[in-house]
C-alpha cells in the first residue's frame, strides 16, 4: 500500500512538473505582405526558416524549444518570392521585437520588449495570452505608424522606415524602448504565458477595461497577479 501511494505522488508530481512548450503568433494586420525574420541569440537554436510570407491577416504559428530561448523577431517588407532583397526590416532601421522565454521548471516565464533603438519599419504590438501562472503581463509595444512624420533627415528606403530620433519614438510610442537603456514605464513579471502574439500594424493597445467596445482584434494589457 505505501508502495502505491509512492508511486502514485510520484506520477503526480511528474504531471504536475509537465508544461507545454509556448507557442509564437506572428499575425499580419498590415495592409502589405510582410516577411518575420526571428533570429535566434548566439548558439540557440533557430525556430523559423524565414521563407514564409504573410499576406495582411495571415499567421504563422511557431513553438519554441521546451527549455530555454532568446531572440528576436522582425518584419521585412518589400522582399522577392525568396524572401530576399527586402525593401525594410533585414537591417537597420527596423522594429525589433525581444523575447526571451523559460519554458519549464520554477523559472517558467516569458520577457519581452519592442525595440526601436535600430529604427522603426513596421508597427508591432507583443502580448501574452493563455497565462497560466499571472503575474504582470502588459501588452508593449507602437501601434502608430511613426513613417508618417518622420523628421525628414531620418527618413530611409523613400519613407518606409524612420532612424528616430529616440524622442520622437518615445514621445509617439512610450510602451517600447528607444535607447540601449531605456526600459517601459509598466511593470512585466509574466508567469508561464501560453502564447506569445506579435501582431504587425495593430491599430492600438488597450486596457480589459476598454477592450470588449475595441472589438476582438484589439490586444489587451493584461495584469493578472496571483
Amino acid at each position: 500500500m505505501a508502495r502505491t501511494l509512492v508511486l502514485v505522488a510520484v506520477l503526480l508530481a511528474a504531471s504536475a512538473g509537465a508544461t507545454t512548450a509556448t507557442t509564437l503568433t506572428i499575425h499580419n494586420l498590415c495592409p502589405h505582405p510582410v516577411w518575420p525574420l526571428v533570429t535566434p541569440n548566439s548558439g540557440l537554436p533557430s525556430i523559423s526558416d524565414n521563407t514564409a510570407r504573410l499576406d495582411p491577416n495571415a499567421l504563422l504559428s511557431l513553438t519554441f524549444p521546451p527549455t530555454f530561448w532568446a531572440g528576436r523577431v522582425a518584419a521585412r517588407t518589400g522582399c522577392d518570392a525568396a524572401a530576399s532583397g527586402c525593401w525594410t526590416g533585414a537591417a537597420p532601421p527596423a522594429t525589433v521585437v525581444q523575447v526571451t522565454v523559460h519554458d519549464g521548471g520554477s523559472l517558467d516565464q516569458a520577457a519581452y520588449s519592442v525595440s526601436l533603438v535600430d529604427g522603426f519599419n513596421v508597427p508591432v504590438v507583443v502580448s501574452p495570452q493563455a497565462i497560466a501562472g499571472g503575474g504582470q503581463c502588459p501588452a508593449l509595444g507602437c501601434p502608430v505608424d511613426l513613417n508618417c512624420d518622420c523628421p525628414p533627415p531620418q527618413r530611409a528606403a523613400e519613407g518606409a522606415a524612420c532612424r528616430g530620433p529616440p524622442e520622437y519614438f518615445k514621445n509617439r510610442c512610450p510602451l517600447t524602448r528607444t535607447t540601449p537603456t531605456d526600459v517601459e514605464p509598466v511593470p512585466q513579471s509574466c508567469r508561464a504565458p501560453g502564447e506569445l502574439k506579435i501582431v504587425f500594424c495593430q491599430a492600438t493597445i488597450v486596457t480589459g477595461a476598454t477592450a470588449a467596445a475595441e472589438g476582438e482584434m484589439v490586444i489587451r494589457s493584461v495584469v493578472a497577479d496571483s
